[in-house]
């Protein structure tokens, strides 16, 4: 396998990882809950300082895949995350798992713009969508795993250990293997010479100077029109994906067993990855038709489709575990037409009004703008689901039935509270991608501007280096004629005073 593909592979499985264990607490919140005594605005707020700790560790991550071989950033992403997940495994109180959350922040932090990054150098215009489309499918499989396996395992136990921790184990241990894997046999393309070969030293600059250099790309960065717009759209875009965090156990409060939910999630997943190829397939065939639109009325149409369909799997269905068929059907759909924005739209569009040496950036900013209101989404929806449409506890010492009916409401008023959470962000979402009609097309034009005259400047250089060396090397043979000349002169006025002498 050639080392190009053997390193997309790689990548592509730490994308897995990545997704598998962001997934995996949302998969467990009712078996967390009973475990830490906490009602769902507690387990909203795991969510909300994990992802707290990760906006903030992306301008990190931003130096780290700049400066640095980014297939040994995804590892050491790997490594952190993967021990951090051992800990909430091994955790028994509300804090220990909120600060290993916290830790697990950190990994992924790192993880996501190296392998942005990495995306985006690879491809061009005729084909980012379609990439980022594969990796945004890859990493939802990811999803599937850490969604499937933990909903599934959590009813289970062996040798006394509760299933949900079983399952945070099993994702720590895969973490550190594809870490390993990522490590040794990844390559990051700009740490390779032209004939394929590793570069083992580069030029090390004062680490100030690195900083200096990535401040002055983020303001640059965040001083273009178009990166406002789409992070203004994805903070209210991500705000509803992050409340719909709650499906897993609002499938169980109606009634769906283990199993059922996890293949209802594993569902919704797929469609949402094959949601995601499609979008970016389309994407890239809107941006030949359309350049300045094709890819922005993809999003809109993407978008405005959550709010109907959101509403007729949250609202109009029945709680009834025996309506299975209906809320896959609706699950499937809902996941296919909602998953079109980041790959058709936003990651392509990004690489194109940036230069090539600030896509890390890019991708980092915009990771950090869009997590931090994003990650109040489950606190919102729990709030909203107690004290807003009367979700309740359970009873203590309560009989079956009444359990229940319990869940049966309960199950009510967490589907309103998700519905709000998601409708009316995605509402704003979509009116918010037309001012890209009129931002896009400036901002590419002059990323594409400032990209040829950086190109002929650097041509300039060097040609003007070129000429200086040409330069030089007449300088040296002409004062090596003149030596030479000089030497043969001294050596006949030698051979005639030696003449005279005799």
């Amino acid at each position: 396998m050639k080392s190009e593909t053997l390193t997309l592979v790689l990548v592509n499985f730490a994308a897995i990882m990545e997704r598998a264990d962001e997934s995996m607490l949302p998969g467990v919140y009712k078996e967390v809950g009973a475990a830490l005594h906490t009602d769902p605005t507690g387990l909203g707020s795991l969510t909300l300082f994990r992802s707290i700790v990760q906006s903030f560790c992306y301008p990190l991550a931003a130096y780290l895949s700049a400066h640095h071989n980014r297939a040994h950033v995804i590892a050491l992403g790997a490594f952190l995350w993967a021990a951090a997940t051992f800990l909430v495994a091994f955790s028994s109180t509300f804090f220990q798992v909120a600060v290993s959350r916290g830790l697990n922040g950190i990994g992924l932090a790192i993880v996501i713009p190296a392998i942005q990054s990495l995306v985006a150098d690879s491809t061009d215009e005729t084909n980012r969508g379609m990439a980022f489309g594969w990796l945004q499918l890859t990493g939802y499989l990811g999803s599937v795993l850490g969604g499937f396996c933990s909903v599934l395992i959590a009813s289970t136990s062996f040798m006394g250990i509760p299933g949900w921790r079983l399952a945070f184990h099993l994702v720590g241990l895969i973490s550190v293997i594809v870490g390993v894997l990522v490590h040794v046999y990844a390559n990051d393309p700009r740490c390779l010479a032209k004939d394929g070969t590793k570069i083992d030293h580069k030029p090390r600059r004062p680490f100030w100077a690195d900083i200096k250099d990535l401040i002055t790309d983020a303001k640059m960065v965040i001083k273009i029109p178009t990166f406002q717009i789409i992070v203004a759209q994805g903070v209210f875009g991500s705000f509803s994906g992050s409340a719909f965090a709650f499906a897993a156990m609002w499938l169980e409060l109606i009634g769906f067993s283990h199993k059922l939910t996890a293949f209802l999630m594993t569902l919704f997943v797929i469609a949402f990855c094959l949601g995601g190829l499609f979008g970016g397939k389309m994407g890239d065939i809107l941006a030949q038709r359309l350049p300045d639109s094709g890819r922005v009325i993809l999003s809109q149409i993407s978008a405005a489709s959550v709010i109907p369909t959101a509403a007729v799997l949250l609202l109009v269905l029945p709680d009834d575990p025996s309506t299975a068929f209906l809320h896959g059907l609706a699950l499937f759909i809902m996941g296919l037409c909602m998953s079109w924005n980041a790959p058709a739209t936003n990651n392509p569009i990004f690489a194109e009004i940036v230069p090539e040496r600030c896509r890390t950036s890019i991708y980092a900013l915009d990771q950090s703008f869009e997590s931090i209101p994003s990650s109040f989404a489950p606190a919102v929806v729990g709030i909203l689901a107690q004290h807003v449409y009367g979700y309740k506890p359970i009873p203590q010492d309560a009989s079956n039935s009444v359990e229940i009916e319990t869940d049966r409401e309960n199950a009510a008023s967490l589907a309103k509270a998700i519905y709000a959470a998601m409708s009316i962000p995605m509402a704003i979402c979509c009116i918010i991608y037309s001012f890209l009609y009129c931002s896009y097309p400036n901002d590419r034009v002059k990323a594409t501007t400032d990209a040829l005259k950086e190109s002929e400047m650097q041509k300039l250089v060097a040609d003007s280096i070129e000429k200086c060396c040409h330069v030089h090397v007449l300088e040296v043979e002409m004062n090596a004629k003149e030596e030479k000349g000089d030497r043969i002169d001294r050596e006949h006025e030698g051979e005639q005073k030696s003449l005279l002498s005799h």
